[in-house]
């Protein structure tokens, strides 16, 4: 079978994220003040072949614990989509 799986990437909590300040500052400037904060990240999807979604999930997080996150910076989510 054919699945559609979503890794969310984000930066971990504890760590600045320059590209979120900058965009909270933008969206303040256009006068958007109840913004408290922004976290940008990235959303990979894969298109997997497998028996199962546990199987399709395991292979999305060997790519992402592998690739697609940097493990000392940032955390990641997989979701099955199909």
């Amino acid at each position: 079978m054919n699945f559609t799986v979503a890794i969310n990437v984000m930066p971990l909590k504890d760590l600045l994220d320059p590209q979120g300040k900058a965009v909270l500052g933008g969206l303040q400037n256009l006068g958007l003040k109840s913004v408290q904060d922004v976290r940008i990240g990235k959303r990979i999807t894969l298109q997997v072949e497998a028996a199962n979604e546990q199987e399709a999930k395991k292979i999305a997080e060997e790519a992402a614990t592998k690739l697609l996150a940097n493990q000392v910076m940032e955390h990641f989510e997989i979701s099955i989509l199909q």
